[in-house]
């Protein structure tokens, strides 16, 4: 399978994304979601929990979902491993960071999906999907606009579109400042 690579730059954030060719109908896919799982030197455990998250996205979850693998500067071999999720497994996208941060992954990857929702999981790839579909269910009803749970937060792409670029801190205190400005907006935070 060939590999596209995209490099973009914006003011604070350098990203590559790597995504296999598209063949002519996948034109027509746009996923419902799309859950970013930040990693950094996690290549032992990544495959097993994404391919864990897929089995369960394609299984037992009633939208269409993508999973985008973000690794944020790695130096061990989980860009090789996440190189070959993405090539191997449809569904699956990698976008490469130069630069550690958790905020800088989460901008990245919301800036340029094309699903209608955008969700993050927690870092450590110990990932309990169970409840998943309750983090999700307000959001896509439109009735929140974002949801947050113990190891998920998940929000429509056009409101991060809108808010992301306005934090400032791309490391680990990116999710609180999106959520204090998305309170500040007066937007609707359901705690799933």
């Amino acid at each position: 399978m060939s590999l596209n690579t995209r490099e973009t730059e914006t003011d604070d954030v350098h990203f590559r994304v790597i995504a296999p060719l598209p063949t002519p109908v996948p034109n027509l896919y746009r996923p419902a979601l799309d859950i970013v799982v930040p990693v950094h030197n996690q290549a032992q455990e990544l495959a097993r929990a994404v391919r864990r998250l897929r089995s369960f996205l394609r299984l037992a979850f009633p939208f269409s979902a993508r999973i985008t693998i973000a690794d944020c500067a790695s130096t061990d071999s989980t860009r090789d491993v996440a190189t070959a999720l993405a090539a191997e497994l449809v569904g699956v996208r990698l976008i490469h960071l130069n630069e550690a941060g958790r905020g800088r992954a989460l901008a990245a990857a919301w800036m340029t999906s094309d699903a209608r929702i955008v969700a993050s999981a927690d870092a450590g790839l110990d990932i309990d999907v169970s409840g998943l579909p309750q983090l999700i269910a307000p959001v896509m009803s439109g009735h929140s606009e974002i949801s947050v749970g113990a190891r998920f937060k998940a929000l429509r792409a056009d409101v991060a579109r809108r808010l992301v670029p306005t934090v400032l801190n791309r490391s680990w205190f990116f999710d609180a400042e999106l959520l204090l400005r998305a309170r500040r907006a007066g937007m609707r935070i359901h705690a799933a």
